[in-house]
């Protein structure tokens, strides 16, 4: 499969997910519209879909139609876009821009965006909830995986040792720690939670797509740091070097520029090895894998 082929599934499953969320964000809440304004702007704001598309190509790789991942996709975009609301608030990261745009507080305020990204936190699981299939069972494995790869023990633990961490000397070791719960949980959680969907899905399924998420979520962050020096604003649409100024730990800090490049490198050939049983059911996460280290912003 080509480029071509990859960016034309990436907007098929953008415009897939996008239609879900779109479904659920149809009901205004008309006691106070400035809610659903900043939900509707932050959810609708643009960004890549990484994380859904990771949904979806997972279930096709356990071999089932990708669209058996609509809620999924919906539920974990859900829980991304209020992390990143949450995240650039004045008390966290304190960023003006969001993939090109202001970013919610600086547009609705700082009340009105964290109980936007506090809506979406628990629609995300009304999502997962909803509807007759998978089994019950299943979605209650999934509400579990998801509320943990997001919450204390996850995303939300990760962002706290990130916060804590400004300005102090960690080791390598910590760094990896720390983003494997910031950044790599959801990740890992967008496949897992994909491959459920799949009827007949194995425990050995489900541990080798864990080891490529695990691996591919360590290549993304590492090619965030890495872009953070080597990206501009414009392409970015993020405050190129906003790391850097707040003094924050990051991989080409620890190891240096080019050997954090050859461990990203190293991290993308670890994933396409485990894919090998699947065949060309993951022809797409193996495309995923080299977009994740390739890619400009």
């Amino acid at each position: 499969m080509t480029r071509v082929v990859l960016e034309r599934y990436l907007q098929q499953c953008k415009t897939s997910v996008e239609e879900v969320m779109d479904s659920y964000l149809k009901e205004r809440f008309e006691l106070a519209p400035p809610l659903y304004d900043a939900i509707s702007y932050s959810v609708f704001a643009g960004g890549k879909r990484l994380r859904p598309v990771l949904a979806y190509a997972a279930a096709q790789a356990c071999g089932s139609d990708r669209r058996v991942a609509d809620q999924t996709a919906c539920a974990v975009e859900f829980i991304h876009t209020y992390s990143l609301i949450h995240d650039d608030l004045p008390a966290m990261d304190d960023d003006d821009l969001r993939r090109g745009k202001p970013t919610c507080h600086k547009v609705f305020g700082e009340d009105v965006a964290i109980l936007a990204g506090d809506a979406l936190n628990t629609l995300a699981f009304q999502v997962l909830s909803e509807g007759s299939s998978p089994a019950p069972s299943t979605q209650l494995r999934m509400i579990h995986l998801l509320s943990r790869a997001s919450g204390y023990m996850g995303m939300i633990g990760g962002q706290a040792f990130d916060l804590a961490s400004e300005g102090q000397e960690i080791n390598l070791a910590q760094l990896e720690q720390m983003h494997s719960l910031k950044t790599g949980a959801l990740i890992r959680a967008s496949v897992q939670l994909g491959a459920l969907n799949v009827e007949g899905v194995t425990d050995q399924q489900l541990h080798r797509l864990d080891l490529y998420a695990a691996q591919i979520g360590l290549a993304f962050q590492i090619k965030d740091d890495i872009l953070d020096i080597e990206g501009d604003t414009e392409t970015l649409g993020k405050t190129q070097g906003a790391d850097l100024a707040k003094q924050k730990a990051t991989y080409p800090a620890l190891l240096g520029l080019e050997q954090a490049k050859q461990k990203m490198m190293g991290c993308y050939r670890k994933a396409l090895e485990v894919l090998e049983p699947f065949g060309d059911d993951a022809e797409y996460l193996r495309l995923l894998a080299g977009y994740f280290i390739e890619r400009k912003y």
